[in-house]
């Protein structure tokens, strides 16, 4: 038997705690992975945290292992790192990405992972889900050479985002974010970074992934006419409130959203499978370790969370460790 795990679980609306698992175990075509490192995705596991997944969204936003139903109790996470401890030859022993939620050990089908490449670190692995939603998003997004590119919006997804546009031949990226502290992270992406009130304008392409009304307003000012804000923000049950009566028409504005539960249908030959792998070549690059914070041991998570939807705790992919590393 593989022994037993531990996983994190909301019992209700900002209350978590760490239930004892029974591991099954794998069978033909399973492994059994022995958690490293699981990535908190701050934005959509905050509002999750404090019950503010709306019913409508209760089906479209299940983790691929949630148990359990929106609003509690529920099992939920999806960016998860470990080692292959018993499974098919040539996974046992590799370090693999898979989109779970925080669980000290897992049996799952073998094609649910991915092995991580050995030129990228486990710990920086955890950022595989967020960067493919950045891949995403540049799909559907289509930047061109010479762009002048704004992301307002500084968080996890934000800085991906950020990150993947600062390759672009000619492209000029604005990092724009309300935390004067994001400078730092902007600069380490090598992208420039702004103050809403101080960000640039007559913007080819805005992304906006700051999930507030503010931001997508401020989004829908940058742009020169004719131009397209690419929205990333996932609101949960709040209302969002924009002013369209100035120059949104006369300008011909637009907002087109982006989602990565599909993959974009530029790039309909593409497979889930194929993205989430381009994703973990793409992280390759140390620059995205400016994106993790933490870390923090996997018993800490309940406070953890609870700490990052009150906003005591300032992140963008939290780190969370299961073991010494």
């Amino acid at each position: 038997m593989p022994g037993d795990a531990y996983a994190f679980w909301l019992r209700a609306p900002g209350e978590g705690e760490i239930r004892p698992v029974e591991l099954p175990p794998p069978g033909p075509g399973e492994v059994l992975v022995r958690t490293r490192f699981s990535g908190v995705s701050r934005g959509t596991e905050t509002l999750f945290f404090t019950g503010q997944v709306p019913a409508d969204q209760y089906a479209p936003m299940r983790a691929p292992f949630q148990e359990g139903d929106f609003p509690a109790p529920v099992k939920y996470g999806y960016l998860s790192v470990g080692t292959v401890e018993q499974g098919p030859d040539g996974l046992r022993g590799r370090t693999v990405f898979c989109l779970h939620p925080h669980q000290s050990a897992y049996v799952v089908p073998a094609d649910a992972v991915v092995v991580v490449p050995d030129r990228v670190p486990a710990a920086r692995a955890v950022l595989a889900g967020t960067v493919e939603t950045a891949v995403n998003a540049l799909w559907d997004a289509a930047p061109l050479v010479g762009d002048r590119v704004s992301v307002v919006g500084g968080g996890m997804v934000g800085c991906c985002v950020a990150a993947l546009l600062a390759r672009f031949p000619g492209v000029r990226v604005q990092l724009v974010d309300v935390d004067p502290a994001r400078a730092a992270v902007a600069a380490a992406l090598g992208v420039d970074f702004a103050l809403p009130a101080d960000a640039a304008g007559e913007r080819d392409l805005v992304v906006h992934a700051s999930a507030t009304a503010e931001g997508l307003q401020r989004a829908l000012d940058l742009l020169r006419p004719e131009g397209t804000v690419l929205e990333l923000s996932w609101y949960g049950d709040r209302p969002v409130t924009l002013a369209l009566g100035g120059a949104f028409h006369s300008k011909r504005l637009g907002i087109r959203s982006s989602q990565v539960g599909t993959v974009s249908p530029r790039r309909a030959d593409r497979s889930y499978a194929d993205r989430l792998a381009l994703a973990l070549e793409l992280l390759a690059d140390p620059v995205f370790d400016a994106l993790l914070t933490g870390p923090s041991r996997f018993a800490e998570l309940p406070d953890v969370l609870d700490r990052l939807a009150s906003g005591r705790l300032p992140a963008l992919c939290h780190l969370i460790t299961y073991a010494e590393e």
